[in-house]
């Protein structure tokens, strides 16, 4: 196999949830170069996921968009019910739609805590389950989880969000052990420090605090993230499954 081709995705039929902005966005812009026919999934900002569709287009790659809010299991099955239908497959999915709701928990609120592990785990769940009908038919597919450092060490202030990212984790390995068989490879990407929207509302002491944390001494941009889900989802990565990858400046070496 020519090593190059390998890192393509050429005809390959991508659904990437949360995909209007931040690591979403790089990721469908990033496959979608590679050859890919990607689902720009999006819950509320239409304006920016017809963006990006347009700036995938002006490239002269395929893509569509689905609104669905992920947390909800029907519209989750709608989301990769629709994609097959339009593109015949499934190839790839990335579950990257995420929310946080950041307080102490003594001020954290039941709905702060239900409404994240709706988003962040529950939506994983959703989505691959409905995308497992298609992928063992086909006996292949790559499922990618994009999960969070804070699922690693923890964050003061994010309880919720940390529990939702180590459970993505936990996930990721049990469900790579399930399909492992049908030819179909689960893994993670554990973000750091990425400068998106979300990172937009940390305190600037909190950021550089975070920063000294880093041993590249640097936060990351989105397309450090789409990178890494590029290459997992290509046939070079097809021995490799139920693995964490820490994009992060070596913040979580463990």
């Amino acid at each position: 196999m020519d090593s190059l081709r390998a890192l393509l995705l050429t005809d390959k039929v991508a659904v990437v949830t949360g995909a209007s902005r931040g690591i979403g966005r790089a990721t469908v812009l990033e496959l979608a170069r590679r050859g890919a026919k990607v689902v720009i999934n999006y819950r509320n900002n239409e304006p920016a996921a017809e963006e990006v569709l347009q700036q995938i287009q002006s490239e002269e790659g395929v893509g569509m968009l689905f609104r669905a809010n992920v947390a909800e299991f029907n519209e989750a099955y709608d989301l990769i019910k629709s994609t097959v239908e339009h593109f015949g497959r499934l190839d790839i999915l990335v579950n990257n739609a995420g929310i946080t709701r950041d307080k102490l928990i003594m001020m954290m609120s039941e709905e702060d805590w239900d409404d994240v592990q709706a988003v962040n785990l529950k939506g994983t769940f959703n989505c691959s389950k409905a995308a497992l009908r298609t992928m063992i038919r086909q006996k292949s597919g790559r499922i990618i989880n994009i999960t969070s450092v804070a699922g690693q060490i923890g964050n003061a202030g994010q309880c919720n969000y940390s529990a939702s990212k180590a459970g993505q984790i936990g996930f990721t390995k049990a469900l790579a052990r399930e399909v492992a068989s049908r030819n179909i490879t689960v893994n993670a990407i554990s973000a750091g420090y990425i400068e998106t929207e979300i990172w937009g509302h940390v305190p600037e002491d909190a950021k550089q605090s975070l920063l000294s944390m880093i041993p590249l001494n640097r936060k990351g941009i989105p397309e450090d993230v789409a990178f890494a889900v590029a290459f997992l989802a290509s046939d070079q990565a097809g021995y490799i499954t139920g693995q964490v990858l820490g994009v992060d400046g070596g913040m979580a070496m463990i």
